[in-house]
């Protein structure tokens, strides 16, 4: 399943939520494919996603989550990469 939070997080004049998967890296970046989200959107486990985006993830299927539950989602899917374990790139594509 893919979660979505609510686009609350600012960066360069805009809104920004986090687009996470609880299956596979595989599942997300499929999803964010359909939304038309650049690779440089993905981030180590999640992807950044504009809030001119959300009501489209929504509508693809994302779940709503707040935002303290993307980390928990994360962590309980073994899918959690740490900063500090590698940088911004596509790794585990798979």
């Amino acid at each position: 399943m893919v979660y979505l939070d609510p686009p609350a997080w600012p960066h360069r004049g805009r809104l920004w939520s986090h687009l996470v998967s609880d299956v596979s890296y595989a599942e997300l970046h499929v999803f964010a494919e359909m939304l038309g989200s650049p690779p440089r959107a993905f981030d180590r486990d999640h992807y950044d996603l504009p809030a001119n985006r959300f009501a489209m993830a929504v509508w693809l299927g994302a779940t709503v989550v707040p935002s303290r539950e993307i980390a928990r989602v994360l962590r309980e899917s073994g899918l959690r990469r740490p900063k500090h374990l590698n940088g911004r790139g596509h790794p585990a594509r798979g």
